[in-house]
Order: structure tokens, then sequence, then C-alpha cells
């Protein structure tokens, strides 16, 4: 998939996921959509996104000026 992150080794990206629920996709909706799926991947998948959403990117040359 591109590198990009997937739900259990499945090839349904987190994206996918985040992007049902933002378009107003139910949890019951998604997993009709993908019977293979559990909630708690859904669960799993808003958690994962809100975490990377957190995360500040510093480039390495600043990283490497702040400690040298």
């Amino acid at each position: 998939m591109g590198g990009k992150p997937c739900i259990r080794g499945i090839r349904i990206t987190v994206g996918t996921i985040v992007g049902l629920v933002a378009t107003g996709s139910s949890f019951e909706d998604i997993l009709e959509y993908y019977p293979f799926l559990e909630r708690e991947d859904i669960e799993q998948a808003l958690s994962y996104a809100a975490w990377r959403s957190s995360e500040i990117e510093v480039p390495i040359h600043e990283a490497f000026a702040e400690v040298g």
C-alpha cells in the first residue's frame, strides 16, 4: 500500500477508515462496507490518526543543529 499504515495487515488503510468517518459514515456503515473488519479496527485507526496528527516533524538538519 505504498508504505501507508494499514489495518492489521489487511489492505485497508488507516486513511480510508478515517476518511469514511470524516464524511459521516458510522462504525456500523464501515463494518457493513468491510465485513472482515471489527469495531476495534476502526477505533485503533482513529487512535493512530490522532496520535500521528499530534507528532511534530523536525527536519534532520534542524535536529542536528540543536544537538551540536
